[in-house]
This record gives structure tokens, sequence and C-alpha cells, in this order.
């Protein structure tokens, strides 16, 4: 072989080894996916690498084989290497239909029940389209949140409000919260707000639910002194269909009230609120919306 044959040669080689190298690096394998047998009271939702999802329990492991029962009743044989995740699902059966969780269980329209949010679970929020909050669970008991109005230009201060909640009592059928909502206004000394006691009794799909409030007013440049007053709350949730729940919220107070009513559309972690509130006591009958929208993090 010439000298410069053995050159390009050479160089060829040189030049072809990474790329060689490089096609046959072999990828990251996937990582494995904890497969166990559950109880027989558990429902697992079951994930596949080509985006399908089921609900059911796994029945059998033969090796490399899992068989999945579903909650229709079906057994499915797929593959190891075909499961993306298996998780225990948050919900109920219904006739052979998996009802998933309220995503926004821990409130009604605007008042908390006595459900709490697990330790690093979380929401955000916007009522009426101009009112967006957030509220992260702190422990399986504590949970804190805070908001402000989405209204710009203001002069005199921003408002804002905090949202403590401590669960009291985390029964089968009863659960019991207190909390606070406080609202500020930046630059000014005026506070006011409502402290807190709830109930909520019954399960996560039909429960009712009752408090009573403190409400109080303190402005220490206001001549007037402070304002205090004793609200009480009832309100139920019935769900109706898997992606349907009623939804019912209604306040008394010393010469006034309000009632609303409206229903929940439940989506896997976003829920939306649409509902009607009529004033008590008006000289004019009139009702005003209730929009609201939760995703859960």
């Amino acid at each position: 072989m010439r000298p410069r044959s053995i050159v390009f040669a050479v160089v060829a080689l040189v030049l072809a080894s990474p790329v060689a190298a490089q096609g046959t690096q072999p990828t990251d394998p996937q990582p494995a996916v904890s497969i166990e047998i559950p109880p027989p009271d558990v429902t697992q939702e079951l994930r596949l690498r080509d985006g399908s999802r089921l609900y059911g329990r796994v029945a059998a492991i033969d090796g490399d084989r899992v068989v999945f029962r579903t909650t229709a009743g079906a057994d499915l044989t797929v593959g190891r290497a075909d499961i993306a995740s298996l998780q225990i699902a948050e919900g109920r059966i219904v006739k052979g239909e998996f009802f998933p969780s309220d995503p926004n269980a821990t409130r009604l329209f605007f008042a908390p029940t006595g459900r709490s949010l697990p330790k690093g679970r979380g929401y955000f929020g916007v009522f009426e389209f101009l009112m967006p909050f957030v509220q992260v669970g702190i422990t399986d008991r504590i949970s804190v949140g805070a908001g402000t109005p989405l209204i710009f230009g203001i002069e005199d201060g921003r408002p804002f409000w905090v949202t403590p909640k401590v669960q009291l009592h985390d029964g089968r059928r009863v659960k019991v919260a207190a909390g606070l909502l406080h609202f500020f206004i930046t630059g000014d000394e005026g506070r006011f707000g409502i402290a807190y006691g709830v109930a909520t009794i019954g399960a996560g799909d039909s429960a009712a639910t009752i408090g009573v409030g403190y409400a109080y007013a303190r402005d220490d440049g206001d001549d007037h002194g402070d304002g205090r007053a004793i609200v009480a709350m009832a309100g139920g949730e019935r769900r109706v269909s898997r992606r349907v729940k009623f939804l019912t919220e209604n306040y008394m107070w010393d010469g006034g009230g309000l009632l609303s009513g409206g229903v929940r559309f439940l989506g896997e972690r976003l829920s939306a609120d649409v509902g009607l509130v009529v004033p008590l006591n008006a000289e004019k009958f009139f009702a005003f919306p209730v929009v609201n929208f939760v995703w859960v993090f």
C-alpha cells in the first residue's frame, strides 16, 4: 500500500471511530416499576407506555408477565417492559366503574371542609376569575395558604389574605378542622377576617359540612372601634356521576345570610365549580354567579 493510501486509511478510521462508538452506545434502561399483588380492597392505577390507563388490581405475576384484573372483571396480561407506572388509585368503585376522588375535597365553593391536605400536596385556584390563591400541606394535618386579587394600579396598598388550617380530628366518618381567614392591606393598619371551626360528616362523595365562625374587623384609625359577628355555615356535597358533584354552601348571621348551589366538574387534577349565590333579606331578589377553578399539584 502506498504511503498516501495509508494516511487516508488512518484518517478515515480516526474520524469514523467516534461515530461508530456513538451509534453503538447502549441507551439507559428504563427504571423498573415495583409490582406487587395488593390486598383485595385496594384499587390500583396501571399506566402503559403507550399512554393507556387501567383501573383494577394486579391478580398474578409470572416472570416478565403481569395479569391485571380491571374493575369490570376482565383479566389482561401485559409485559413488565410495557408498564410505565403502577400506583394505588384514590377513589372508589361504583357498579364496576372507578370514580376518582374529588381533587378539591378540602373545600366547598369557598368554605373549607374538615378534610386536610396531605403533606407535600397543594392546590392553586382562582375564585371568580379575579382572586388567585394557593394552599400547601405542611404536614398531614396542617396546611397554609395565601392569595391576593388580580387588581392592578392600587395606590393605597394591596390586599392579601392568609389561610392557615389545622385538622383536629380525622375519623372515618367525621373530620374536624379549625383555621383562620385573615385579610390585611399593605401600608394600612386595618385588618379583618374570620376564625372558624368546621366538621365534615360522611364520605368523600356524599357529606355534610357544618361550621361556625367568629368574624372580626379592626381599624386602629377608626373611632368606631372593632366589629365582631358570629357566622354559621351549613353545606353539603353529593356525587352524581364520575365527573359531576352537586354542592351547596349557606351562611347565616345576625340580620343576613347567603344561599348557594351549583355543580363541580371533576378532572384528574383540575376541578371547576359553577353555581349561583342568593343574598337573603335583600330589598330585591338577585343572584350572582360563582365560577372557580382549582388545580391540584
